[in-house]
């Protein structure tokens, strides 16, 4: 069964600094990518940023570029967001989700993602 569980949301000051851990299970990893997303208002998913298991490559949201990095980890199946210099705006519920294989380079697009974890909620105060 393919699984993606995010973990490590919480409350954080202005500034700081959080990381959040997506642990995957039940697919083969480097066929895919891995993205990170946040539920914005109105429901919609804002993709922030995305690695390709298999060499790689990245994608940064112009919202988050400079500020949170993506790091793959496939000897534990886990993919990180480090997440720097916090700002209130960055509250948000956070969700990984795994990319279809075969679309190339991944990015921001969130249908074109087919499985989702649960989100983790970062709480930034200010």
């Amino acid at each position: 069964e393919v699984q993606l569980q995010a973990s490590g949301g919480g409350l954080v000051p202005a500034g700081g600094s959080n990381r959040l851990s997506c642990v995957t299970s039940g697919f083969t990893s480097n066929e895919h990518a891995i993205g990170w997303f946040r539920q914005v208002r109105g429901g919609m998913y804002e993709g922030l940023a995305c690695i390709n298991l298999k060499d790689g490559t990245t994608y940064y949201a112009d919202s988050v570029k400079g500020r949170f990095t993506v790091i793959s980890d496939n000897a534990k199946n886990t993919v990180h967001l480090q997440m720097n210099r916090l700002k209130p705006e960055d509250t948000a519920d956070y969700f990984c989700a795994r990319r279809r294989p075969g679309w190339g380079k991944c990015g921001p697009n969130n249908l074109e993602y087919d499985r989702w974890g649960r989100g983790t909620l970062v709480t930034v105060s200010s």
